[in-house]
């Protein structure tokens, strides 16, 4: 797997979960834990978070690191 497969991944997969967490916590006062968990609203909103990180936000970041190494 190429570096910037890999770059990509690790920043928008840990940007995705991270955003899975926070909106679960976020919604624990409108729905428990456990009714969240088995809604596949839960699973859907997580693999989408997930793949957007990964391909958008992990693609600019990775972009922004080529230029930044490049300037320096």
């Amino acid at each position: 797997m190429s570096e910037r497969w890999k770059y990509q991944i690790k920043t928008g997969g840990l940007w995705g979960v991270f955003m899975v967490v926070f909106m679960t916590l976020f919604e624990i006062s409108e729905k428990p834990l456990a009714q969240q968990l088995r809604s596949g609203e839960f699973y859907f909103r997580a693999i989408v978070y997930i793949v957007l990180g990964i391909f958008i936000l992990g693609y600019f970041n990775w972009k922004a690191k080529i230029k930044r190494e490049n300037n320096q």
